[in-house]
């Protein structure tokens, strides 16, 4: 028995996933001008670039026809739903539908929104999609480890980290490790079930605890 995703190209990418507090919406030609902006930033170069120093022009502008406007990504805009103001961008890249799994990316390019919870809202949208409506079984993504805010957002949404390429990049005067991070569908589906018990009101949380049913993390989120 094959495992086979099926769909057509492009049938994939939604209009418009909601949150409460994001909107993940396709993205426009004119969002290259915030591409170029927040990828000649040497802070975000530093969080996600193999690569030193920022991408040349040019190379922003590869990047945004192949990788964000391109019919091979899932990218999608990172809206604050309340203002409508774009702060950055996520994406799944080589869908994998023979073995249902994508690589899942994401940067905040508005500094000023960083610490606020929109990456890890933006997050949870994608898984969502990923495992409900595209069928996925395993999403996967890459992360230095001196990007302790990144990794505790993912963890957040329920990733774990498989395995680490040792000291794979050179940052800051020294090597660092590259960790290789993923959730599969049904710890994405554990997850959303612990975190519907703990929305309930206490007392029917305590019910729920006499009857035998766990309402404990299991330490996933943080």
């Amino acid at each position: 028995m094959v495992y086979v995703v099926a769909m057509q190209p492009r049938s994939w990418l939604p209009e418009r996933l909601e949150g409460e507090r994001v909107a993940l919406r396709r993205h426009a030609a004119a969002n290259l001008d915030a591409f170029q902006r927040w990828y000649s930033d040497p802070e975000i170069a530093r969080l996600n670039r193999h690569e030193s120093g920022v991408m040349r022009r040019d190379e922003i502008d590869r990047f945004f026809s192949a990788r964000v406007m391109g019919p091979d990504t899932l990218s999608l805009a990172v809206h604050v739903r309340e203002t409508g103001r774009l702060i950055g961008t996520c994406a799944f890249s080589h869908l994998d539908g023979d073995n249902g799994s994508a690589l899942y990316h994401i940067t905040i390019g508005e500094r000023d929104e960083w610490g606020r919870g929109y990456g890890t809202e933006a997050t949870d949208l994608m898984l969502e999609h990923a495992f409900e409506r595209l069928s996925l079984h395993r999403i996967g993504l890459s992360v230095f480890s001196f990007n302790e805010r990144a990794i505790a957002s993912y963890r957040k949404s329920g990733f774990v980290i498989e395995g680490t390429l040792r000291q794979a990049i050179w940052r800051d005067g020294r090597f660092w490790d590259e960790h290789q991070m993923g959730i599969l569908t049904d710890e994405w589906r554990t997850l959303r079930r612990m975190r519907t018990v703990d929305r309930r009101p206490a007392d029917n949380r305590t019910d729920m605890v006499a009857a035998g049913i766990s309402t404990a993390s299991d330490g996933v989120g943080g």
